[in-house]
């Protein structure tokens, strides 16, 4: 960053560190001993869709290296578009496997930046639950390289648990990069895998 971009107040972008979602496993232990959450075993990649062959080529090879394990009882990955336009896919694992969940979306996250389709990578998710049912997501803001939580109330309103959201960004704060700026803490409403 120069001078200039300094006196203008532009900053140079994040990096995306992608190792970073490999710290979600011992955080997911943290959570549950702060809050009782758990995860669910499902997670998310979102990005914005992209027409072309190149891409839909690079979706297909997403799509079988995760379903790789279909044959062994492995859930098949599935792909959705939301109702804003952007593609989520939502890839299952056994309860107890937060880290095989995590390497698939990780893989999936580069695979796209590798395949030059990193500017259109959005966030990846991974979700959680307690005893009372209550949802959660860690989310992991692909160009801010950070993590927040987002905790939708339980029904059809569309309003978050703001409380529980501070109590887990408070509980994740050694565990996790947690964005800082709470205005890009974005809603995910009916996310797969929330």
């Amino acid at each position: 960053m120069g001078l200039l971009d300094a006196i203008l107040g532009r900053s140079k972008p994040v990096r995306p560190d992608l190792d970073q979602l490999f710290a979600v496993p011992s955080a997911a232990l943290t959570l549950q001993a702060a809050t009782g959450f758990t995860p669910t075993a499902r997670g998310s990649v979102c990005f914005a869709g992209v027409e072309g062959g190149g891409f839909a080529r690079l979706q297909e090879d997403v799509r079988e290296l995760l379903d790789a394990d279909t044959e062994r009882g492995g859930v098949p990955v599935e792909f959705s578009r939301d109702a804003y336009g952007y593609t989520w896919l939502l890839a299952t694992h056994p309860a107890d496997d937060t880290a095989g969940l995590v390497n698939d979306l990780h893989a999936v996250n580069t695979m796209l930046q590798d395949g030059g389709f990193g500017p259109h990578l959005l966030c990846s998710l991974i979700g959680f639950r307690d005893a009372e049912g209550r949802a959660l997501a860690l989310v992991y803001l692909y160009k801010r390289g950070t993590f927040y939580p987002f905790a939708p109330l339980p029904g059809d309103t569309e309003k978050r648990d703001n409380q529980l959201e501070l109590q887990v960004r408070g509980a994740l704060g050694d565990d996790l990069r947690v964005e800082k700026d709470l205005s890009r803490w974005f809603p995910v409403w009916g996310a797969p895998g929330l």
